[in-house]
């Protein structure tokens, strides 16, 4: 994630800032130039300078204290885009309700924000229903008898997520359960909308289809006979050479969401330390080279080696430092030959949109 700076005392801000700590002032994310901005707490629409001379309003949702985020009043929206994603949000006057919604569209917005940058097209299925995508956030005890056993995930473009995933608590309970290293509300929302995106940029394209083929599997077989085999039998024998999780051997479409999730971490953490102009100069002498100098923004990188060759050791890096805390691995994954030349196959496709 990109740093940012408040634009009225140059205090360092974070992504999800509504107020700048230090000034007071009040802070706005323009999604469009990728910026925050200061702004008067005397008023509730701005003409902020630095965004054009454009006039600005806070997303609706702003009022819940879900996002701070702008809109051009001249666009007559009230939602910001990220929010426009919505189309099923819980029952809000329920407090925990409420606390849950907030941590989704924490990750939520993050995953908008880095497809942004991707330059994916990030359009709301609410509007178009055939080319676009959307998210309902769904409480289990809200839904009808016959479909209790709904789960987090996608179909055709509508990306489910049972808002319990944001308990920190059930979260883990569900990682133990599964025997999952890994389980984040940000890694959901990048695996699920990873099927989406294979369904718009791979499924209808014959010559990347074959390619992906090649390289991940035959995705026509029986994804249903797939999964049962999968839970039934668990994952394939010697998953960890071929695959970046046990569930990423499942099925090939589920290979792909999870190799893209992981592409996705990968480029998140690089940006993040190239903000922060990290680098690292080991004081022993190794095999690997895990010297690392993330001298370079991720998105507009052609290397795939060079993203790996700086991304591998500061993952190691970042693995240590937590260690360092007593805390688990935030990484805790082997990337393989095969895996790696899977992820260039998505940094390949990412270089073509």
């Amino acid at each position: 994630m990109k740093l940012f700076q408040c634009t009225n005392c140059k205090n360092t801000v974070v992504f999800e800032n509504n107020k700048c700590v230090n000034c007071g002032y009040l802070l706005g994310y323009s999604s469009y130039y990728n910026k925050i901005v200061a702004l008067d707490t005397n008023a509730s629409k701005w003409q902020v300078l630095e965004l054009d001379g454009k006039t600005y309003e806070y997303c609706e949702n702003y009022k819940h204290k879900v996002c701070n985020w702008l809109v051009d009043v001249s666009r007559g929206r009230k939602f910001c885009l990220a929010c426009s994603l919505n189309r099923t949000i819980p029952h809000i006057l329920d407090d925990a309700n409420l606390a849950k919604w907030k941590h989704i569209e924490i990750a939520k917005h993050r995953l908008v924000y880095q497809l942004l940058r991707f330059s994916l097209p990030v359009v709301s299925k609410i509007g178009d229903d055939l080319k676009g995508f959307c998210f309902d956030f769904l409480a289990r005890e809200d839904l009808p008898e016959e479909s209790k056993d709904t789960k987090t995930g996608h179909a055709n473009g509508v990306i489910t997520l049972l808002i319990s995933e944001a308990d920190p608590v059930v979260r883990e309970q569900v990682k133990q359960q599964m025997a999952e290293r890994y389980r984040t509300l940000l890694g959901h929302f990048r695996h699920e909308v990873g099927h989406y995106f294979w369904d718009l940029l791979i499924r209808d394209n014959p010559d990347i289809l074959e390619e992906f083929r090649i390289i991940f599997g035959d995705e026509s077989k029986s994804y249903a006979d797939a999964l049962t085999n999968h839970y039934n039998n668990g994952p394939q024998a010697n998953w960890q050479q071929n695959f970046i999780s046990k569930y990423a051997s499942s099925h090939p479409w589920e290979d792909w969401a999870e190799t893209w999730s992981h592409y996705l971490h990968l480029t998140d953490v690089l940006e993040t330390a190239y903000n922060f102009g990290l680098r690292s100069n080991p004081k022993i002498t190794a095999k690997q080279n895990i010297k690392m100098n993330a001298s370079f923004d991720p998105y507009k990188e052609t290397s795939f080696e060079k993203k790996m060759d700086t991304g591998i050791p500061l993952l190691f890096t970042l693995n240590s430092m937590n260690r360092s805390m007593g805390e688990d691995d935030p990484y805790p994954f082997i990337i393989s030959k095969p895996v790696e030349r899977k992820l260039e196959f998505i940094h390949d496709l990412l270089r073509k949109v």
